[in-house]
């Protein structure tokens, strides 16, 4: 690990009120004495400057950093050599209680970018680099400050595109996920320990009954983890939002429908039929939820090279997509159009639109659910895009979809990384191992072997069994300045 002085702009470059630098490491302190006056210090130096022209190197200031308190905050001015650059509040925090368990700094200075900049480089000039991106973060995890799984949890919290996103990521933060996976651990490497010791000294170690024992506690890990695998594909569209592509035949009302999702004329809407060739993407939130819509061209047989083109793409998303809304023009008869759709909506979740509901219905909502008796996850929702009627409705069938009608934020872990989920599947898949070796009768010593390879999974979890190279590419994915 890099133990020198890191620095980087901790706010977005924006003319907002103010910007914040934040240095890390062991000369922190010392870069911050060299370009830092306290107000009484500025005071002192004009009054000399006037009497003997005293240049700031030769001025004795009587406030340094170095000697100021943890967790205090001091005024004064950021000065590059005779110019002052910037009035400023400097944040003192002493390790090992920092965000990076290091000597920290943070310069909170007025927010152009101009300002920042100066000072970026005034404290690169005077010892520091400039960090990596998440490179305060990875010296969090190092340190000691906190496991991977809260430190990812720092970007997830960043990155938070709803309330779910939001709370999930709090939770993580302060180490929902982390707890669970060392209870999950230190209950395996007791029966490790446990295991390896009668190995070393059968005679004061009873060994008779053990895989019957081992088996049963086997099977509580087994459902705890099950449990946290079945809520991690929930977890995952919760946090990234629902993939949600819209289909249909054209002129259905596909356009009109995600115009009243937005609240605004995003989607070309004619009456002309094939209007939509290219696919159209947004992101909304839907109540408690996010969705990244794709408005795709109508599904038809045709012979225009682009529109064909614009049928494949929306053939292609559908089969990507978490969810599909297929909007049907209930005032026309079905078609075969309708029925190439249906075979695109097979082991999909998808939402049936009966769009134009205010006409005469030439499609009804028992016809439809005729032609979908083979299908299981799927509702149907009489709306009209046109009069803004059934759009609560379709909200509510999303929840009811996903969530089981309602979105809580209660006590329960929920996994939203991918990460996370396979290096559980991974601890489930040897711990099954171990269940089946216990069946077969196999003796103490193959027990060991798949209860680390169980308890080396669940580590990587929290960054306790992880290469460098992964620790990198998971930071590398952080922005600057955290």
């Amino acid at each position: 690990m890099r133990t020198d002085t890191i620095a980087a702009i901790a706010t977005a470059f924006s003319e907002s009120g103010i910007g914040i630098i934040r240095i890390s490491g062991d000369d922190a302190f010392r870069i911050a004495d060299r370009i830092f006056f306290s107000k009484k210090d500025i005071v002192r130096w004009n009054k000399e400057k006037e009497k003997t022209g005293i240049k700031k190197a030769a001025f004795q200031k009587m406030f340094f950093i170095e000697n100021a308190k943890t967790f205090t905050l001091h005024y004064g001015y950021i000065i590059d050599g005779e110019t002052v650059i910037d009035e400023v509040l400097i944040s003192v925090m002493r390790a090992p209680k920092s965000y990076t368990a290091e000597n920290v700094v943070e310069i909170n200075c007025h927010g152009g970018i101009l300002i920042l900049q100066k000072i970026m480089e005034l404290v690169i000039r005077n010892g520091a680099r400039t960090a990596e991106p998440g490179e305060f973060t990875k010296r969090a995890f190092l340190n000691g400050r906190m496991d991977l799984s809260e430190a990812e949890a720092v970007m997830d919290l960043i990155q938070s595109k709803n309330e779910f996103a939001l709370r999930a990521s709090v939770d993580q933060l302060k180490g929902s996920v982390s707890s669970v996976i060392k209870e999950l651990r230190s209950r395996i490497i007791y029966e490790i320990a446990f295991i390896e010791s009668a190995l070393d000294d059968p005679e004061n170690y009873d060994t008779n009954g053990y895989g019957e024992k081992l088996y049963v506690i086997l099977d509580q890990l087994d459902r705890k983890i099950k449990e946290l695998i079945s809520h991690a594909d929930d977890g995952r569209i919760l946090k990234e939002g629902i993939q949600t592509v819209i289909i249909g035949k054209p002129n259905a009302g596909k356009s009109s429908f995600l115009n009243e999702l937005l609240g605004e004329e995003k989607a070309i809407v004619t009456d002309i039929a094939g209007t939509t060739r290219d696919v159209l993407e947004e992101n909304i939130r839907l109540g408690g939820l996010s969705l990244h819509i794709i408005d795709t061209a109508g599904i038809r047989k045709t012979d225009d090279t682009i529109e064909k083109i614009g049928v494949e793409k929306a053939r292609k998303y559908a089969l990507e997509a978490d969810l599909i809304i297929y909007i049907v023009d209930s005032s026309v008869d079905f078609d075969e159009s309708d029925e190439d759709i249906l075979e695109i909506l097979k082991d999909k979740h998808f939402i049936v639109l009966l769009n134009k509901s205010d006409l005469n219905m030439a499609v009804t909502e028992q016809e439809i659910k005729e032609r979908l008796c083979d299908f299981s996850d799927y509702e149907v929702i009489k709306i009209s895009a046109l009069q803004h009627q059934g759009m609560e409705d379709f909200e509510e069938a999303v929840k009811r979809m996903f969530f089981k009608g309602e979105i809580t934020f209660n006590n329960e872990v929920v996994i939203t990384s991918m990460r996370h989920k396979e290096a559980l599947m991974e601890a489930e898949e040897s711990i099954s191992m171990v269940k089946q070796s216990i069946k077969a009768g196999m003796s103490e010593d193959f027990y060991s072997v798949d209860l680390m390879d169980a308890y080396a999974a669940l580590g990587r979890i929290i960054g306790e069994e992880l290469g460098d190279d992964l620790v990198n590419e998971i930071f590398e994915k952080f922005c600057m300045g955290k």
